[in-house]
């Protein structure tokens, strides 16, 4: 399993949001490319970098700092705001190793066909679940769509790689939703990628369990609960 530190960015800084409420943000890194190297450091080989503002209101505000980012040595995922084939050229041109289609992909189905077609495995798909229910804009709103729903549209579609995450557990450092994660791996077999709630050794060996391709860590490593170093030993240590 692999590991993918993140960086959600806004103005330029490397933040952590609470659930996905912008009104509960902390700044932990006014240079976010410092952090991107200390991961580097602790032998990550992978990142994972959302445009928070982006993500809220389309667009590609911190597209300089993302354009750092992903020069650093680390192969980074970028994701937030992505509705537009012009951006997904513009991040894979920049050095992006997979760009991550979230509101567009519920919200522009044929827009996010064209793009599995035309860039294959370079597509990862967003699907944030809330209470059941598929998020979009940020998390600021609800689709019709369910996860489980979805997620089946999206195997019809070739999509290879879905990045989950459980908004309830974003940015608590309760665990990862478990069981969530056993259904969608049961269910698909698209390669899923946990997000959420992801705060200890045991998460990690957990999630390595059930056979997810990779998990995303945040706010336990900016708070100091979780050793990067560690937790990459623990996602490649045999069960």
């Amino acid at each position: 399993m692999e590991l993918f530190p993140a960086i959600d960015l806004i103005e330029g800084c490397a933040v952590r949001l609470v659930r996905g409420d912008y009104a509960q943000k902390t700044v932990y890194s006014t240079d976010p490319l410092a952090v991107a190297q200390g991961f580097l450091a602790a032998g990550a080989k992978y990142l994972h970098v959302v445009d928070l503002e982006g993500a809220k209101s389309g667009g590609t505000p911190n597209f300089k700092t993302i354009e750092q980012l992903v020069s650093c040595g680390l192969q980074a995922e970028v994701g937030g705001g992505v509705r537009e084939e012009e951006v997904v050229r513009r991040y894979l041109d920049a050095g992006a190793c997979r760009v991550i289609l979230g509101t567009a992909a519920v919200n522009a189905p044929d827009f996010l066909a064209r793009m599995i077609a035309r860039f294959g495995s370079r597509i990862a798909v967003g699907v944030d679940v809330k209470d059941g229910m598929v998020a979009v804009k940020g998390w600021t709103e609800l689709s019709d769509w369910t996860a489980f729903g979805f997620c089946a549209r999206l195997q019809e579609l070739g999509a290879k790689t879905v990045i989950c995450t459980d908004i309830s557990t974003d940015g608590l450092l309760s665990g990862a939703n478990h069981a969530l994660y056993e259904e969608l791996t049961r269910r698909f077999s698209m390669d899923f990628i946990a997000s959420g709630g992801v705060s200890t050794l045991e998460d990690v060996r957990a999630l390595k369990a059930l056979g997810l391709a990779g998990a995303i860590l945040g706010k336990a490593l900016y708070t100091g609960g979780l050793d990067l170093a560690e937790a990459l030993q623990a996602a490649k240590e045999e069960a």
